[in-house]
């Protein structure tokens, strides 16, 4: 048999679930627009290798 009635534990989760759905949805844009920023911003995304980076030098340095 079949169950057609939708009991009140049923409605809670189903709300639940949309208020999770709206949370992660909110992460996922707020992930892309700073990701969007990050990269329309251009030079200063050096990351860490521990490697010398010649833009940390002074300019002195750098030209020898």
């Amino acid at each position: 048999m079949a169950i057609t009635r939708e009991s009140d534990v049923h409605i809670r989760r189903r709300g639940r679930n949309f208020a999770v759905l709206g949370l992660l949805l909110a992460f996922m844009v707020v992930v892309f627009a700073v990701t969007v920023v990050k990269i329309r911003s251009g030079g200063l995304l050096e990351g860490f290798d521990h490697a010398p980076r010649t833009s940390a030098l002074p300019a002195a340095e750098a030209a020898e």
